[in-house]
């Protein structure tokens, strides 16, 4: 018997649709992004500070929970479910999580996905497939040995690209995920291209965004995806497409291997007005913007008064979910939030 028994949803927490969930702004939210744990084996430079004090076990939301509250939000008309993390595959059993919410693929759910470091892929990507999981955001910052193990403090990349190779053999489509970091990585950006469009990889490329004390000024490494565009255009045949992954990115085609190459840019292009997201964290705050402190306690209403006060949660969260997010990067400035990125959910 698995983490979750043998059966389906629990009979106490019924799957009967509900209204839609529609923020103050009339924006439908169809896309659930949840933590399942703020932990990484990873340290990024632009991501953690070094040394990271991370929640403690009794405070997190166990998996039975994360999937009651998922299911629910399934019933009220989520679409697209991402696993993140930190570091998903660290979390213990984080398989059987995926394997119950795949169950709902195609009734409800049109799609099950993760974002990872990579570093476990090798070993979970055949499980991922099985659960019902057809394709992955893999975060690769660089592809250069030196070069990652000082932005990941201590990451071994032949480790992250033998797993990429991996979760590819296993059937999983692949999206590699760089942040853009100026005089850190920039030269690696057209290679990185040209190395995704090759293997049949998509690439999305993501500014830095000011979320949590880190080690070092973001200022120093922001660089706005307004010139990597102009330089990459240069290079590449590139045509827009008018792809939607359900996230924030704006795409275009690569030739001449039909591969996607996406733009994440919350500075200098801002998309807030499409939004259509919300961020469940581990311990089982609901955020409804990356960028600000709105957050309700859907782990209280859950253990406390069920089904029925997870719903009147949510509608509480549609009626405060802000309009757009205030980021911006300048030498000094503090971050737009004190949290890190890995305890909302990339």
């Amino acid at each position: 018997m698995g983490l979750f028994g043998t059966g389906g949803t629990p009979s106490s927490y019924p799957m009967a649709c509900a209204p839609a969930l529609i923020d103050s702004f009339g924006r439908t939210i169809s896309y659930l992004r949840i933590s399942v744990t703020d932990r990484c084996d990873l340290r990024c430079r632009y991501c953690m500070a070094e040394e990271m004090t991370f929640l403690p076990k009794r405070a997190l939301l166990s998996l039975e929970e994360i999937a009651i509250i998922a299911e629910r939000f399934i019933a009220r008309g989520i679409t697209k479910i991402r696993l993140s993390g930190g570091e998903p595959l660290v979390r213990r059993d984080v398989a059987e999580l995926a394997r119950r919410l795949g169950r709902h693929i195609g009734a409800g759910l049109d799609e099950l996905t993760m974002t990872t470091n990579g570093t476990r892929l090798a070993e979970h990507a055949p499980a991922l497939v099985e659960a019902g999981i057809r394709r992955i955001n893999v975060s690769l910052d660089s592809r250069d040995p030196a070069r990652f193990r000082h932005i990941t403090r201590h990451g071994d990349v032949d480790q992250v690209i033998g797993g990429i190779f991996a979760a590819r053999d296993a059937g999983l489509a692949i999206k590699i995920n760089m942040v853009a970091l100026k005089g850190l990585n920039d030269d690696e950006i057209a290679p990185m291209l040209a190395w995704c469009g090759a293997n049949g990889f998509d690439l999305s490329l993501i500014e830095t965004m000011p979320l949590g004390a880190i080690d070092e000024d973001r200022a120093d490494r922001f660089l706005p995806l307004t010139a990597v565009f102009d330089d990459l255009s240069s290079r590449f045949m590139l045509t827009r497409d008018d792809h939607r992954s359900g996230g924030p990115a704006r795409y275009w085609q690569v030739a001449p291997w039909g591969t996607r190459l996406g733009l994440i840019s919350p500075l200098t292009a801002n998309f807030c007005e499409g939004c259509n997201r919300v961020r469940l964290t581990t311990e089982g705050k609901l955020y409804m913007c990356l960028g600000q402190d709105e957050q309700v306690d859907l782990k209280t209403a859950l253990r406390d008064g069920g089904v029925d006060a997870l719903d009147s949660a949510l509608d509480h969260a549609m009626r405060i979910k802000p309009a757009r997010h205030d980021f911006r990067i300048a030498r000094g400035d503090a971050p737009a939030v004190a949290r890190h990125m890995s305890v909302t959910g990339g």
